[in-house]
């Protein structure tokens, strides 16, 4: 059995211990939140938050996670309210959608550190794929809340 804190309730598994994360939320838990994309770990629509962190779920065994703390888009807020989700509304981010969990929370991380990034910080930081190519709207979003927010990793 396998421990996990994900969105703040305790949750034990019993798979096997090389499980991807990403599965083990969608199939085990059933948050289908955090999407599968390349399986790989390159493209981002899998990533979560590990103890705060952006960590791509579809390459990270659960047998590395026992006591941990996730945070999927799920837990983000239950009605849009967080501060990055507003600002992707606002700036009207996506298209499609798809990467849209994974980028949040990419985002999430990212302000945590740098909460008044620079384009050369959100290019370097933000990695996920957007098929789309909402890019220029993805930054747009990022500067939003980093001038509206004292602490944009937060809820607000």
């Amino acid at each position: 059995m396998i421990n996990l804190k994900i969105n703040g309730k305790s949750h034990s598994v019993d798979v096997d211990a090389d499980t991807p994360l990403l599965w083990v939320l969608r199939d085990e838990v059933g948050l289908t939140g955090t999407k599968f994309g390349c399986g790989v770990g390159a493209c981002g629509a899998c990533s979560v938050l590990l103890e705060g962190s952006v960590t791509r779920s579809c390459v990270l065994p659960i047998s590395a996670l026992d006591g941990k703390s996730i945070t999927t888009i799920e837990g983000l807020s239950k009605d849009k309210s967080h501060a990055v989700q507003q600002a992707w509304i606002a700036e009207s981010v996506p298209q499609c959608g798809y990467c849209q969990s994974g980028m949040i929370l990419a985002v999430v991380s990212l302000l945590k550190q740098k909460p008044h990034p620079t384009d050369a910080d959100i290019d370097g930081a933000i990695t996920n794929i957007c098929r789309c190519g909402t890019y220029n709207r993805v930054r747009k979003a990022i500067h939003r809340v980093a001038k509206q927010t004292a602490d944009p990793g937060v809820k607000s």
